[in-house]
């Protein structure tokens, strides 16, 4: 079983490190900037008695995350964590610019060299968390629910896979594209077909279709229909050639191109941009396939999705069933700070900063990892 699973369960407060599994060079400063490392040496020679209270917050309207992968970092790394008093929000919690989120309180030299990696994790799992939750928040405008299938597998390193994929299904996306997006909290990625199936069948969609549907046949059956520019005829041939078994359709047309439907309907063009997905190409579509009664067919869109433009989408009715989104959820565009406010108990921080108390902190309980 994996920890999400004990956590939504209520058997365990926050998820450890047998979910995150740090690099255990952390224990030995190599991800810390130098002047912490320093600045750890001093204290411990010059000021061992000294007691600091670290504070972190943003600047954003944000939805928060990256706690429990914080708090677990610093129960394995910081000395003597049992000692260390924590309070945290969750992983979830909408929150408010410059809100405190997690206050940690103890000898500088004990945790005080983690803070950079701190505000790097809540930075990176907050925005894609942030990111996630307003594109869901877009796909819902016109009243009704459209999934969110998160594809940032091409758009960063692949080690942040698991990390990013966590923070997506705290902004709400349930359908994840590989394995390592569900490592944390899912089973397996989702997905059917690339362009390159498609190509290796010299274009020939049906017979694509037709091979993947033998190969897997218990997956639900999802073509890729814009390989030829022509998303309108590939899909009702797939739709004629499999009926019923056909589940859906995925329209990916880069937007440096117009669908030849427009070419064939040019007298349609000169009110709208017809590159790309867009509305004119996904209304024309809906609209042959329920004519030849494929009504129960899906639409799923993808390439360059943001919240802006599935916001558009949905403000106009567009009929599409479910997006693809990915580039667009991975920009880091929150930072986080940490701040040493209180001195002994004290107010002493540097001017513009000061002491927040936040009365919806949870304190949080050591935990060994």
């Amino acid at each position: 079983m994996k920890e999400i699973e004990k956590k939504l369960a209520g058997k365990i407060e926050r998820l450890t490190n047998k979910t995150f599994k740090f690099d255990e060079r952390i224990g030995e400063g190599w991800f810390s900037a130098v002047y912490f490392l320093k600045t750890r040496e001093i204290a411990e020679k010059k000021l061992p008695n000294n007691r600091v209270t670290m504070q972190f917050f943003q600047k954003n309207h944000a939805v928060l995350c990256g706690t429990d992968e914080v708090i677990a970092l610093v129960h394995k790394f910081a000395d003597e964590p049992e000692t260390l008093e924590i309070y945290s929000l969750k992983d979830g919690d909408k929150i408010e610019p410059f809100e405190t989120v997690l206050t940690i309180t103890g000898s500088y030299q004990q945790f005080g060299f983690l803070e950079g990696i701190i505000d790097g994790i809540l930075a990176r799992r907050t925005s894609v968390a942030t990111n996630v939750y307003n594109v869901v928040k877009a796909a819902r405008s016109s009243g009704k629910q459209k999934p969110i299938i998160f594809m940032g597998d091409r758009d960063d390193h692949y080690t942040q896979q698991a990390g990013d994929g966590y923070a997506a299904f705290i902004g709400g996306s349930t359908a994840q594209a590989t394995h390592a997006m569900n490592e944390w909290w899912g089973k397996e990625g989702m997905g059917t077909m690339p362009h390159a199936l498609i190509q290796m069948f010299r274009g020939d969609v049906v017979a694509a279709t037709r091979a993947y549907h033998e190969t897997f046949p218990e997956d639900d059956l999802v073509a890729l229909v814009d390989f030829n520019n022509d998303v309108i005829t590939d899909s009702l041939k797939v739709a004629r050639e499999f009926g019923k078994d056909l589940k859906g359709v995925r329209l990916d047309t880069s937007r440096t191109l117009v669908d030849k439907y427009f070419l064939r309907n040019y007298h349609q063009m000169g009110s709208f941009d017809p590159r790309g997905v867009n509305p004119e190409l996904v209304f024309a579509l809906r609209r042959a396939l329920d004519k030849e009664g494929y009504d129960h067919v899906k639409i799923m869109v993808s390439g360059g999705f943001t919240e802006e433009r599935i916001r558009h989408f949905e403000e106009n009715n567009v009929p599409v069933d479910m997006y693809g989104v990915g580039s667009s959820l991975l920009k880091i565009n929150i930072g986080f700070t940490g701040d040493n406010v209180l001195l002994n108990g004290e107010p002493c921080a540097k001017q513009g900063r000061r002491y927040r108390p936040n009365p919806r902190l949870e304190k949080v309980e050591y935990q060994e990892q």
